[in-house]
């Protein structure tokens, strides 16, 4: 019987936000700039469909900034339209493919779609930019335990999370049961024999 781990990390996160040493600083139009706190505040305060049209509107005139696109991605996740959450966070990580975050989250999109493979290529990417990022490695981690069957790189990865994070209790009893479980083809070999 397969285990559903209780989160992804980031998954429903409720803004955005990227990691300052990612990119380097680039000047923003004070305008811009103002628009995208203002639809933040929209999205912490839980007013969605404000925050999405003024992100619309911001992506639409300034197409180069990734927070814009990403953080309407995670809107669209949250409102259960994945296609257009990839294709949102498709264009954030084309306009910042440095952001280590906006990574996590394709990657999060992608597995939620089922594609397993594309979503290990941004786990992956997310954790060659930035290695101390504990959130990709867990969820690269929950990945290939769960959708990519491959034990012992879950093991690694996790114990790789829980150095990362300095610890986290719900993670050690998974690898714990991970390191206790008996493979599912053994399983069914041995119910299979007549």
């Amino acid at each position: 019987m397969r285990r559903v781990r209780s989160f992804w990390r980031n998954a429903s996160s409720p803004v955005v936000t990227a990691p300052a040493q990612a990119e380097p600083e680039v000047p923003v139009d004070p305008r811009a700039q103002a628009a995208f706190d203002t639809a933040r505040r929209a999205m912490r305060a839980g007013r969605r469909d404000e925050a999405a049209a003024q992100l619309k509107a911001l992506a639409s005139s300034y197409p180069e900034l990734g927070g814009v696109h990403a953080n309407l991605g995670l809107l669209y996740r949250q409102a259960g339209k994945l296609p257009e959450a990839a294709a949102a966070l498709e264009k954030a990580v084309q306009a910042s493919p440095r952001q280590a975050v906006f990574h996590n989250h394709l990657g999060i999109t992608y597995r939620q779609q089922g594609q397993f493979t594309k979503a290990r290529d941004e786990y992956e990417k997310a954790i060659v930019l930035d290695a101390s990022y504990a959130s990709p490695v867990l969820n690269l981690g929950i990945l290939n335990d769960l959708y990519l069957q491959d034990r012992k790189r879950a093991l690694a990865l996790y114990d790789q999370y829980l150095a990362i994070a300095g610890g986290d209790a719900a993670v050690t009893k998974w690898v714990a049961d991970l390191k206790n479980r008996k493979d599912d083809h053994v399983a069914m070999s041995l119910k299979e024999k007549p």
